[in-house]
């Protein structure tokens, strides 16, 4: 009786179970799907048809409005109390800062026709302080860094990079530490902190410089704001994250002890978070000098401009060039940073006698370093980079000779690659956003927004696709987001491919691994040069060059999804008969679902910022418009609302991917 009565109970609970789960996975497929073949056969229908199509000189009523706006805040900016009393002195501060900084290391001041500090003090200073808070190999580097500045011409152009770059730190460190550490005590300050983190990491750099020069104009001040802007969230991310870290029985045992709230803080909570709170540090570093370099394209000094120059011209020699001192300034202070962020954990399991004498030395080194210091004050020699740079003259003709080789020798090649994407994919994404009827384009993004990630996904794509249609930028737009696609599909293809072969062999992940980090330092500008000398001034390199910067992340992301998924899963996948291409395909990857996710949000994060930076190159569209924005006054209205629209793009993705990745690993 118990027997029989066991029987139907298991039938009962086991016969749903896979079934239901199987069929919602296929219903959500067959949704979407049904989705897109609805959009299909409706733009076959439809095509051409109410596409809010409008010309690069055309402006709506916003546009206009946002220029006279502009107008009026420029006319009333000194006699507006607002402007008065709170931006103007903002503006001032800043700006005094800047000036500050520029004055001891790269701008003349007064009657000096040199800085204060010149370049054999400056590079004093820094490999003096590299190795004090790293090593003697980090200032090896640094002090051969800089100096390869130098000898390349560009020892000012680089100062004033790095002047700005240092300002901007200040500042970012000044009010991100704190807030990092309010974060990390406060859950509830957290749950504020953190949507205004997420939305501002998800905004494309450029989008800050726009409304930042209406209200503090063009120049250092609103490029170190807005640096500012993008370079705190990492900082105050971390040391929020560094903060709860620290195991609760540490902190349990100093209030056992009678600590004070202030003293827990002070002697147990930040020595302990110290190693990861440097590592906000360099985060924020790496972000304000990939900031201050776009922050060029409204008027901010240093290897930015150089490098905007030189592509609006196509000079890819004199871009390079420039690029390359970004990169090594870049390497540096990464380099410096991650040194400092161990080097006491380094140094003890080094054991190296040195260490006893590192007091006297570091004394030492401060007397040469003042000495260094006031040389460089006192005499012209040691104020002026000696020489005429040129080792960049050489670095650019090679570049160039490069150039011409690459565009007569493999034309041929990168012709047909480029039509070959272009043609296969570019074109019929683009075409399909763009001669859509507005409506169906929207209702599809809704849709399928709340298939992949639920009805919040859904409502925010419903609430971007309503405010990009009022950014009358509506067909742009769309053209944006086909080349984002594309994009986000060939960095996809590449992070599965390297990411799968890194998570499955330790070996290549410690070869590419490498490589991977050192490509995630490079400033975006610096991957246009490359690509511009490869396949010349079109929306393709914009795309290419977005593929490299977005691809490393995905890669990594993928890799560590692979190698996570347990040994035990793959051991009993082998011992069944699978094969290796079985074992990736029905086990590693299905497993690492959520990784795969995860890498498309950034991976298409990523991309969708460097559009703006594809717009120098001629990738048109919302980069165009932005671009246009800051160099036509008559245009500044429409590149405010482009700008606005890539932030709507990014949101509206953002959320649904992340949406989605929550969906799958639930």
């Amino acid at each position: 009786m118990t027997v029989a009565m066991e029987k139907p109970e298991k039938t009962k609970t086991a016969e749903p179970t896979a079934p239901v789960e199987g069929v919602r996975r296929v219903s959500r497929g067959m949704v979407v799907a049904a989705i897109l073949v609805v959009w299909l056969v409706l733009f076959a229908v439809l095509r051409g048809k109410q596409t809010m199509s409008l010309a690069a000189a055309d402006l709506t009523d916003l546009h206009q409005w946002l220029n006279d706006v502009n107008d009026s805040i420029g006319a009333n900016r000194n006699s507006n109390p607002l402007f008065l009393y709170f931006f103007n002195e903002i503006r001032l501060v800043i700006d005094n800062l800047v000036t500050f900084v520029q004055s001891l290391i790269s701008q003349p001041t007064g009657a000096r026709p040199v800085p204060q500090i010149g370049w054999l003090g400056v590079v004093g200073i820094a490999g003096f302080v590299s190795w004090a808070v790293g090593n003697w190999r980090v200032a090896l580097l640094t002090v051969a860094g800089f100096t390869f500045m130098g000898l390349q011409g560009l020892w000012q152009e680089s100062m004033d990079t790095l002047a700005l770059t240092l300002s901007a730190v200040f500042v970012a460190l000044l009010f991100a530490i704190p807030l990092g550490v309010w974060a990390g005590l406060s859950d509830r300050f957290n749950r504020i902190m953190t949507p205004f983190l997420d939305f501002m990491q998800t905004m494309p750099t450029f989008v800050y410089l726009a409304p930042l020069t209406l209200i503090f104009l063009i120049g250092g001040a609103s490029a170190t704001i807005a640096t500012v802007i993008y370079a705190a969230p990492p900082a105050i991310r971390i040391t929020a994250h560094a903060i709860r870290s620290v195991p609760e029985t540490t902190v349990e045992a100093a209030d056992s002890l009678g600590a004070t709230r202030r003293q827990s803080l002070l002697k147990v909570l930040l020595p302990m978070s110290k190693r990861t709170v440097v590592m906000g540090v360099n985060q924020t570093i790496m972000a304000a000098l990939a900031m201050v370099t776009i922050a060029a394209l409204i008027d901010a000094p240093g290897l930015g401009k150089t490098v905007i120059q030189a592509l609006q011209s196509l000079d890819v020699g004199t871009a390079f060039n420039a690029g390359l001192a970004i990169v090594i300034m870049a390497i540096v202070l990464d380099r410096v940073t991650t040194a400092a962020s161990g080097r006491a954990e380094a140094a003890r399991r080094s054991g190296s006698r040195f260490l006893t004498w590192r007091r006297p030395l570091l004394g030492a080194g401060t007397v040469v370093t003042a000495v260094l210091i006031y040389m460089s004050h006192t005499y012209v020699w040691a104020a002026e980079f000696p020489g005429e740079g040129g080792i960049g003259s050489s670095i650019a003709r090679v570049a160039d000779t490069a150039t011409t080789w690459a565009q007569d020798s493999l034309s041929g090649l990168t012709t047909a690659f480029r039509d070959a994407i272009s043609n296969g994919l570019l074109n019929p994404f683009q075409s399909l956003l763009t001669g859509s009827p507005w409506w169906l384009v929207g209702a599809a993004l809704i849709g399928i927004g709340s298939v992949l990630g639920g009805w919040r996904a859904g409502a925010t794509a419903a609430v971007c696709v309503g405010l990009l249609v009022g950014t009358g930028v509506w067909s742009d737009s769309m053209t944006t987001l086909a080349s984002t696609m594309v994009a986000t599909i060939m960095v996809m293809v590449l992070g599965i491919v390297f990411g799968v072969w890194m998570g499955r062999s330790l070996l290549v992940d410690r070869l590419l691994r490498p490589t991977l980090d050192a490509a995630q330092v490079m400033p975006p500008f610096v991957y246009l040069v490359p690509f511009l000398a490869l396949f010349g001034a079109t929306r393709f390199t914009a795309i290419v060059a977005a593929v490299v910067y977005a691809a490393p992340v995905a890669m990594k992301i993928i890799a560590d999804g692979v190698r996570n998924v347990p040994a035990t899963t793959v051991e009993a996948a082998t011992s069944a008969g699978c094969n290796t291409w079985q074992i990736i395909t029905k086990v590693q990857l299905p497993m690492a679902r959520s990784a795969l996710t995860l890498a498309t949000n950034q991976g298409l994060i990523y991309v969708l910022s460097m559009v703006v930076v594809g717009g120098l190159v001629g990738a048109g569209a919302l980069g165009y418009d932005v671009v246009a924005g800051f160099s036509q006054g008559q245009l500044y209205g429409k590149g405010l609302a482009a700008g606005l629209a890539i932030v709507l793009l990014g949101v509206m993705f953002d959320r649904i991917t992340q949406a989605a990745a929550r969906r799958t690993s639930a």
